[in-house]
């Protein structure tokens, strides 16, 4: 990413640094400076996909005009007018369900959009996972020009909507921009696999985050967790203890309000009383018109 210039900086105006680069649409260029046309397709996905599971971060606007190649081959993004964010509990959920495509575990998948509450819990696992099942399994087997990441997610939003999900303005975001890279990538190498790809990105991810290491860092939030949990427990024992009281009261005594409210209540009500007042003569002044008028 290019670095900040931030004393050119303000509130309306982000200033980068020059880039000396190669656009990533300019493939005879790329090609004469000697680039691998492939190696930067790979390095693209696998980059994308670091920075939206590891930093829940991503670039959402990754089209060739806005893609660079320096001459030692780097990577470099500019106009990030549009990003994406995602939390830890999305990223987990996003990376369960690619891995579970890779390795063909439909039902594992069913499960994650379920535990992540974007099927309504009336809808049947099952029948979900088999739905599933008939995106999947058909891309398999299949050369690796003919499978489309954006085809496969297309189908997926399709079924889901069947189910009742709750769209994502996120994941939305993020479909969309995984749809403009993979273009870009199979502009770059025609017979581009996107799932081998990504298989040892998401792999990583999930054994960093959902394996030992990860049930380590959860164990860590946690221990964060308690501990703030543990500073507020004499506030909190404080406030409890005055419900408690009031509770005791009010089941003894009654609701009671305070002088403020007492008042407030009865202006609001002084004042509904006058306006059904003033209606009542209004209807009777018209009836008495109405009256003289026909006889």
């Amino acid at each position: 990413m290019p670095a900040v210039d931030w004393e050119r900086t303000g509130r309306d105006v982000i200033t980068m640094e020059w880039i000396d680069g190669i656009k990533m649409n300019d493939l005879a260029g790329l090609a004469a400076a000697g680039h691998d046309l492939k190696v930067i397709a790979a390095n693209l996905i696998q980059s994308f996909l670091r920075h939206t599971l590891r930093d829940g971060f991503f670039h959402a606007d990754m089209h060739p005009g806005n893609l660079f190649v320096e001459p030692d081959g780097t990577i470099v993004a500019v106009d990030l007018g549009i990003a994406g964010r995602l939390g830890k509990k999305e990223r987990r959920f996003l990376a369960e369900i690619l891995y579970g495509f890779i390795v063909r575990d439909y039902r594992r998948v069913a499960e994650v959009h379920f535990e992540a509450g974007y099927v309504p819990r009336q809808h049947n696992v099952s029948a979900f996972a088999q739905a599933i099942r008939a995106i999947g399994e058909p891309i398999h087997g299949q050369s690796a020009e003919t499978i489309s990441m954006a085809k496969l997610l297309t189908l997926l939003f399709e079924v889901t909507d069947l189910f009742d999900m709750a769209t994502r303005t996120e994941l939305v975001l993020l479909q969309k921009t995984m749809v403009v890279v993979e273009g870009v990538a199979r502009t770059l190498d025609p017979a581009f696999n996107m799932w081998k790809t990504s298989e040892p990105v998401v792999s990583d991810w999930i054994a960093s985050n959902l394996g030992p290491r990860g049930m380590l860092g959860d164990a860590r939030d946690a221990g964060k967790a308690l501990v703030a949990l543990a500073r507020q427990a004499p506030d909190i024992a404080a406030r409890t203890e005055r419900l408690s009281r009031e509770i005791d009261l009010m089941a003894e005594h009654g609701l009671r309000f305070d002088e403020a409210t007492a008042q407030a209540i009865g202006k609001a009500e002084a004042r509904h009383t006058r306006s059904g007042r003033i209606a009542l003569w209004v209807i009777a002044l018209t009836l008495l018109y109405v009256a003289w008028r026909i006889f």
